[in-house]
C-alpha cells in the first residue's frame, strides 16, 4: 500500500467495513478483459480465513467465467462522505474501503448453500432465516477464498494543505 498513513490493520475496524458496507464489487477476468459486478455477500471467518458467499442466478456471465478462471478479486467500500475545500483540490471523499484477493468456487452440496445464504443474510440483514432443500436448489451460491487482503481509511482532513 503506497498510503500507510491510511492503511487500516486493527481487526475491529476491518469487521466494521465487512459489517457496514452492504455492496461487494466482485472483480474477475473474462478472457483477459475485466469484468466487474456489485453483489451483495455474506461473510465469516473460517480460522484465519475469510470468506465471502454471493448468491443470484443459476446461470450467468460470472458464473460461465469463475468456471473458467477462478482468480478473482472484491472490493467494499462505506462511510462514503464528500467534503469540500476553498479550491477545487481540497475536495474529495473521506472512506473505508477494504480490497481482497482470492479464488472463487461455486457452491453445489445443498447444506453448504443453505449455511451460505444463512450467513449472507446475517450479514445483510442481521436477522436469522431459515432456508431448505427447495429454496436453495433455485439460485446459485458463489464461495470466495480470500487469500490476501488490505484495508484503507481516508479521513476528513483537519488541516488542508492549500
Amino acid at each position: 500500500m503506497r498510503r500507510r498513513d491510511r492503511e487500516v490493520t486493527d481487526s475491529n475496524e476491518i469487521i466494521h467495513i465487512l459489517d457496514t458496507g452492504k455492496v461487494l464489487h466482485l472483480g474477475l477476468v473474462d478472457q483477459g478483459k475485466p469484468y466487474i459486478v456489485p453483489m451483495n455477500y455474506g461473510y465469516i471467518l473460517e480460522g484465519n480465513k475469510l470468506v465471502f458467499y454471493l448468491h443470484g442466478a443459476l446461470e450467468g456471465r460470472k458464473l460461465d467465467i469463475i468456471r473458467n478462471n477462478s482468480d478473482c478479486c472484491v472490493q467494499i467500500e462505506c462511510d462514503v462522505q464528500p467534503f469540500s475545500g476553498k479550491v477545487a483540490c481540497q475536495y474529495g471523499c473521506s472512506y473505508y474501503s477494504f480490497d481482497g484477493f482470492g479464488t472463487a468456487k461455486i457452491v453445489e452440496v445443498p447444506q453448504e448453500k443453505i449455511k451460505a445464504l444463512s450467513v449472507l443474510m446475517k450479514t445483510q440483514t442481521g436477522k436469522d432465516f431459515e432456508f431448505n432443500e427447495k429454496l436453495v436448489s433455485i439460485v446459485s451460491v458463489i464461495r470466495i477464498d480470500c487469500d490476501y487482503y488490505t484495508a484503507k481509511h481516508r479521513p476528513v482532513p483537519v488541516n488542508p494543505i492549500v
